[in-house]
């Protein structure tokens, strides 16, 4: 069973900033593409981001210039900083590592409000 936990949800006000980070099992982040995942009450799971074993970058275009990805792999941990946040990025937030097979973190929360 691999565990993927997700952490740094939360409350914001719209144009705040969040950061989320997604802490994988080394044997696993070593060899997986992640990435971040949302989904929106009501709605379909979406992409976010993501990133390759060697550092490529991709976003969905609701993302791009206000969130970056980024992974630190001392940590075996993948980050999504989020900037300029806007109500329609409420969603609970999945982290993703796909390598021969896609494993999937519970989510975290991230609720932009005033």
């Amino acid at each position: 069973q691999v565990q993927l936990v997700e952490s740094g949800g939360g409350l914001v006000q719209p144009g705040g900033s969040l950061r989320l980070s997604c802490a994988a099992p080394g044997n696993i982040f070593s060899i997986s593409t992640m990435g971040w995942y949302r989904q929106a009450p009501g709605k379909q799971r979406e992409f976010v981001a993501r990133i390759t074993t060697g550092g490529s970058t991709n976003y969905a275009d609701s993302a791009k210039d206000r969130f970056t990805i980024s992974r630190d792999n001392a940590k075996s941990t993948v980050y999504l900083q989020m900037n300029s946040l806007k109500p329609e990025d409420t969603a609970v937030y999945y982290c993703n590592a796909l390598f021969l097979a896609n494993y999937w973190g519970k989510g975290t929360l991230v609720t932009v409000s005033s």
